[in-house]
């Protein structure tokens, strides 16, 4: 790309104005075009292929990219997170990503009860900074975890907070701004005789400032009379700021404005004092509509901290998409719910206030339509299911895809519910079929996803047809068409319904004083693109990849495309530390978009080359496949991503078609074949060890296996599981259709490496009354094929595992795993693969975790001994994925441990990925975010827990001094310290990693392909 034409700007010199950003911008340029494809769209409809990405170091750095842009006349686009619904954030632009290195709380005033900050700092980043002053930044959008704090002032964002704290526009003092132009400086409220002053002296801001007045005094009376009165109007530039009543303040006229007019360098913000307790008070109402005619009798007897609502459609997609599912639980009676969150300065004090709203009301905290709880983790239990309603209306299973395009309009709170009866009937008439509403209803604001066809002329002309309907509706009700998104393109077309023509002249007026070329953000607010515009999708998409894949993708229509399509862009991957789940490991410690799940899910769109795109190269590319090199697979957006992506499997089938037919990078072979390699070990474990020991035979054997330097490989065990169990129980193999039959699954890990935790959950199974199998032949559930993209051969050791595991499968016996990721292999991964397959569904249902076995399945209730420990745990990511870890935390809890799970996200070895070179730095940044620093500052009597394999070693060569647990060994110990307990056969303990030998980075080149090779074909064919 050399030369880039924009449909309203000359053509610009892409190549110069690299070159001139290179050399100038203290920064990182990305003009390649995986940078592009990552950042071409945000959360909404609309895409839009970069010019090019900077990601200045510092304030000063993003300064000079605007200078640089304005000498070769290229267009800017200012973003924060990303996350806008109304295209706000894509543009043929040059796009300045604040959020990587400009992210700093540059002071406080806690007096003055003022900040200043850099654009790129995260809402809860902030406030978590200024929780010891007992401050904080008032609005919260339910995107408070990864939205930053230019994005908010470019969007004038609100939240359900809100309600308490006005708009972003209501907490803003000053901005530090710099126009295309060139003009800097501290703008805010403005008095006349500086005003006066500054028109006097001419230059720039004495000709900004006169137009500003010549503004005012032609529209002054018309922006009085044509701003709807309502708490939420976010739509249009904010001219009501230059009214004497609101002091000329030019800082809350940039607020909103979408990176139109200007660039905010630096901000100074207005805080708020936490509220010391609340309460919440949740009515049920036989429908949204009478929800929302309640709200102004609320309002008038009490001054909520937050006033939300959500109906039972949300509820039903929340089941549907298993998203949150505790919270449905603490809903009272109803089909439609009003969530009044009131503070106090004591916890008694919130609830009293609970108490006197509903006996204003007429009700009773008894009453089956009313809840009302002072409990923190309940009212958080209750906002996480407010706060997701858009992942969970975006994708169902048995529903169509659903958009935003008219999510966020808004009217006087009391003339809610005649507005959302109208507006259902406007869905009937469409054929939309009933979308969930909900949203800030305490200031009018409604939020909804509509199925939208997007894929088809006919669709699209439909879409367009609705939202001006729409646009026409909310204005006869003096409503705002955007109450919290902001117009970008989804609504700047439509402002002129909303203020007349006159005052959107007004708006093109007041963009030409800032800007009078248009190069920032140019299409957006004034002479914007049509609504059916720079659409993602539309009637002319058409994806270009048409291959075959090995995942069959049964959630997504059995299409590929569609799982991709699974993204909508909110952002919540992008969470700059770990807190409330895993994903996404690698954007946490690169703060780099295109390693966030959403990026990666991004260049897979583009990947699939609907549009003109940046990504040629189809499964062959390169971008694809340098933004998948650092996703650890760990499977944590499967279940924390609103929208379940799971770009694991998307990387495992990427891999796969990458690499087709041609040589694989050498740590998929010497990695990916483990268990191939740990059936070859076995043979003489101790010389294979002893003779890894030799530090060049071990460097040689990295640099070949492309193993990281750093690393050390666990030392095989001298005796598997397996074979201990051959040689000790194999003549009491039980009847497998005895219900009281296990099958102890000996996955490659606890099988080679430590077989003492294989026989801590044989010992802890008997004494649960379990009679105890295990196979005595190789089997495997092929993760390491899985996670290398070897898909092929994964099946094939699939389909041979299921004929080896035949009878046990014909009794429906059930199935115990000790690693969480191969135990998810056969929950998750194996029928995906095979969905069609019947042993791949019937092991499904019977593949149980060690914790669901003795709580669930147990001969008789389980009741372990005491063992009376404090301990602290690491949920394997798989785990948490897809089983989940709260079975586990009960049954540490039964057997009388205080155990704390950390929320310390993914460990960063995750498998293969850190024993890959060059994945050692961001695999030991992730483990040393929260885990480590965790188990070194345990005391040294309590247990550290971590049942997988990877966790283990990640905690042993993470220089902690300490050595993790399995669930079995803490169970086990319980049982050994129980009085009158017979001993049976030690378990011998693991041998430290670091004098084991380095066996997985050398046994490719030691022992042979040759050997590998027949040891593959034994453990891939069939009987």
């Amino acid at each position: 790309m050399s030369i880039v034409e924009h449909p309203t700007l000359p053509r610009v010199d892409v190549h110069a104005l690299e070159a001139a950003l290179r050399q100038r911008v203290d920064g990182e340029v990305r003009f390649d075009a995986g940078s592009r494809g990552a950042y071409s769209t945000d959360a909404s409809n609309y895409r839009q292929v970069p010019i090019g990405v900077v990601v200045p170091r510092t304030v000063e750095a993003g300064a000079t990219v605007v200078e640089v842009c304005r000498e070769y006349d290229a267009p800017v686009l200012s973003r924060g997170g990303g996350t806008s619904l109304a295209g706000e954030c894509t543009n043929t632009a040059v796009v300045i990503d604040w959020t990587k290195y400009c992210n700093r709380l540059l002071s406080v005033d806690p007096d003055n009860r003022t900040c200043v900050v850099e654009p790129g700092i995260v809402l809860d980043d902030l406030n978590k900074q200024l929780a010891p002053y007992g401050l904080e930044f008032g609005p919260r959008p339910s995107t408070h975890s990864h939205c930053a704090l230019g994005g908010m002032i470019g969007n004038n964002s609100c939240g359900a907070t809100a309600q308490r704290t006005g708009k972003t526009v209501d907490n803003v003092r000053s901005l530090e701004i710099l126009t295309y132009d060139g003009l800097r400086r501290w703008v805010g409220p403005t008095p006349p005789e500086e005003r006066s002053r500054l028109i006097s002296e001419g230059g720039s801001a004495g000709r900004l400032y006169q137009g500003l007045q010549r503004l005012l005094d032609t529209y002054g009376d018309q922006v009085r009379e044509g701003y709807p009165d309502i708490p939420r109007r976010v739509s249009g530039y904010n001219l009501d700021a230059l009214l004497p009543e609101q002091h000329f303040d030019l800082a809350k006229l940039i607020v909103g404005s979408e990176g139109t007019l200007a660039t905010v360098l630096r901000a100074e913000l207005e805080l708020v004092e936490t509220v010391p307790h609340e309460a919440m008070v949740v009515a049920g109402y036989p429908d949204i509509a009478t929800a929302a005619d309640d709200v102004p009798r609320i309002l008038e007897h009490s001054s909520p901290v937050r006033l939300e609502a959500l109906d039972h459609r949300l509820i039903e997609f929340m089941r549907l998409n298993h998203l949150h599912t505790d919270s449905i639980g603490l809903l009272p009676q109803g089909r439609a719910w009003l969530m009044i969150q009131l503070g106090g300065d004591t916890q008694d004090e919130a609830v009293d206030r609970g108490h006197r709203l509903l006996g204003a009301l007429g009700k009773d905290a008894d009453d089956p339509d009313i809840s009302l709880t002072g409990d923190a983790h309940e009212q958080h239990l209750l906002l996480k299911a407010r706060e997701s309603g858009l992942g969970a209306t975006s994708r169902t299973p048995v529903t169509p895809d659903t958009w935003p395009g008219w999510e966020d309009s808004a009217v006087a709170p009391e003339r809610l519910g005649d507005y959302l009866r109208d507006l259902q009937e406007l869905f009937t008439e469409f054929g939309y079929d009933h979308p969930s509403l909900y949203g800030h209803f305490g200031q009018g604001c409604v939020h909804v996803r509509i199925p939208f066809e997007m894929k088809t002329a006919e669709g699209v002309r439909q879409f367009r047809r609705f939202v001006h309907r729409a646009a026409d509706l909310c204005t006869s009700y003096g409503g705002s068409l955007s109450g919290e998104h902001g117009d970008g393109q989804a609504r700047g077309e439509l402002l002129v319904k909303m203020f007349g023509p006159d005052l959107v002249r007004a708006f093109g007026e007041l963009k030409a004083l800032f800007d009078p070329r248009n190069r920032m953000n140019p299409g957006k607010v004034v002479a914007p693109y049509a609504v059916d515009e720079n659409l993602r999708l539309g009637g002319q998409w058409r994806p270009q990849v048409h291959h075959e894949t090995h995942f069959q993708y049964p959630e997504d229509g059995h299409s590929f495309d569609r799982a991709v399509l699974r993204c909508v862009g909110v952002g919540q991957c992008r969470r700059p530390e770990p807190g409330s789940g895993v994903m996404c490991p690698s954007y946490q410690v690169t703060r780099e978009e295109e390693h966030s799940t959403r990026g990666r899910a991004r260049l897979l769109f583009e990947m699939l080359g609907g549009h003109d795109t940046p990504v040629t190269d189809g499964w062959r590319s390169t971008e694809v496949r340098d933004a998948l090199d650092l996703c650890l697979a760990c499977k944590g957006c499967k279940s924390d991503c609103p929208v379940n992506v799971d770009m694991a499997t998307y990387k495992a089938e990427f891999l796969s078609h990458h690499y087709a037919g041609r040589l694989r990078p050498m740590a998929h072979y010497s990695l990916g074949w483990l268990p191939v390699l740990a059936r070859i070990a076995k043979l003489a474990p101790r010389t294979v060890n002893a003779m890894l020991h030799a530090p060049v035979i071990a460097d040689i054997g990295k640099r070949l296996a492309g193993v990281a330097r750093e690393r050390e490989a666990p030392a095989f065990a001298p005796e598997t599981v397996q074979d201990w169990w051959r040689r000790t129980r194999a003549d009491q193999q039980p009847d497998p259709a005895d219900p009281r039959t296990v099958l102890l699954w000996p996955d490659t890990f606890t099988n080679a490496f430590h077989p003492h935790i294989g026989q801590a959950a044989v010992r802890v199974l008997e004494s649960a009354g379990f009679r105890v199998a295990m196979p005595t032949e190789p089997v495997c559930c092929g993760l390491t094929w899985i996670s290398t993209g070897q898909l092929g051969v994964a099946k094939k050791v699939l389909e041979r595992t299921y004929e080896q595991l035949r009878p046990w499968i014909d009794a429906s016996a059930l199935i115990v795993g000790l690693e969480p990721s191969c135990t998810a292999v056969f929950r998750a991964d194996a029928h995906e693969l095979m969905p069609a397959n019947e042993d791949a569904n019937r092991v499904r249902q019977r593949f149980v975790t060690l914790a669901e076995a003795l709580l669930h399945h147990a001969p008789q209730p389980w009741r372990p001994p005491q063992l009376g420990r404090r301990a602290i745990a690491q949920r394997h990511c798989h785990h948490h994925a897809i089983m989940g870890f709260q079975t586990d935390t009960l049954a540490l809890r039964r057997a009388g441990i205080d155990v704390e799970v950390l929320d310390s996200g993914c460990c960063g070895l995750a498998g293969n990925f850190g024993f890959e070179r060059g994945h050692y730095d961001v695999s030991m940044a992730c483990a040393e975010q929260a885990l480590l620093p965790a188990v070194r500052d345990a005391d040294l009597d309590t247990l550290v827990l971590a049942d997988g394999f990877s966790c283990r070693t990640q905690i042993e060569q993470g220089r902690t001094g300490r050595r993790a647990m399995h669930l079995a060994e803490v169970l086990q110990l319980a049982i050994e310290d129980a009085p009158g307990t017979a001993e049976t056969e030690a378990a011998p303990r693991p041998p430290s990693g670091r004098t084991a030998g380095r066996l997985i980075t050398t046994a490719a080149a030691g022992l042979g392909l040759a050997g590998a090779g027949w040891a593959a074909r034994k453990l891939t064919s069939a009987r």
